[in-house]
Formats: structure tokens, C-alpha cells, sequence
């Protein structure tokens, strides 16, 4: 599980909301990371890695309760408005830049997750390994 950092510094809660794909030895093995962060200042707020399916991103909903979040934005991926209260969700590209910007910088610094790379996974736990190590360091300060 990923620790929750919870945020003083603001009354309302925006979250964006995204999944981003990878893969492990092959394209048919995919690993999506399932992430929220903070709409106003952009700091991660909580990550899953797994399938692309509605159990992961339920676990991902789960570690966002402690926040109180009062709106979501997503792109259109189903899971979101099957799982979101509909006067709580927001869908459109407008609001999730930022969350598509962190997207661009994992794939740029996390060499693996490039989409043409000769650099791969061979195995889950070393994947998802890799993706958490770095997320904890750099986006919640964890020295690990």
C-alpha cells in the first residue's frame, strides 16, 4: 500500500485522475499505474499499480477517501463514471494537464515505461518495483 500524505493547506479537494500504460516482456502483459494528484498544486496524492480494470481503481478510490475530495477529473475511461458520484466527476481534457504533464515526465525519466525502448520488465515485481521506488522518492520524499 502506498502512504497517505494528507494535504493542510487547502478546504476544497480537486483531484485529477488518470491511468497510464506499460507493459512487461511483451505488449499483451500490460501494467497500468492508476494515480490521482492534487488539481491546485499537483502533488501525487496516491498511486496503484495492476490491470486495467475496475477492482484497481477501486483500490486507488480507496486510499483517496481520507482526503474528502469534492471533485474529480478524468479523461472518459469507463471505471471512473461507473465508480464516481456523477455530481462529483468532471470528464475532459481541460482539467487534466497536469496530471498528463507527470505522465510525460515518468515516461521521459523512468526509461521502461517509454513506448519505443529496447529497456522493458521482465517480471511484475521488478516493474511495479521500479515505478514505486520512484514515485516515493521524488513525489512523497520517502528515502528508500
Amino acid at each position: 500500500m502506498v502512504p497517505v500524505q494528507l494535504l493542510a493547506d487547502s478546504e476544497t479537494r480537486e483531484s485529477e485522475l488518470d491511468e497510464m500504460w506499460s507493459f512487461v516482456q511483451k505488449k499483451a502483459n500490460q501494467r497500468w499505474l492508476w494515480h490521482a494528484i492534487d488539481h491546485g498544486t499537483g502533488v501525487v496524492l496516491a498511486y496503484v499499480l495492476g490491470g486495467h480494470s475496475d477492482d484497481v481503481f477501486l483500490k486507488l478510490k480507496q486510499l483517496l477517501e481520507p482526503f474528502g475530495i469534492d471533485r474529480f477529473y478524468t479523461d472518459g475511461w469507463g471505471a471512473y463514471g461507473r465508480h464516481l458520484d456523477s455530481v462529483l466527476h468532471q470528464v475532459g481534457k481541460a482539467n487534466t494537464q497536469k496530471i498528463e504533464r507527470k505522465h510525460l515526465t515518468l515516461r521521459t525519466r523512468i526509461k521502461r515505461l517509454a513506448r519505443r525502448t529496447i529497456c522493458f520488465s521482465k517480471s511484475e515485481v521488478v516493474h511495479d518495483a521500479v515505478i514505486g521506488l520512484y514515485i516515493n522518492r521524488h513525489e512523497f520524499g520517502v528515502l528508500v
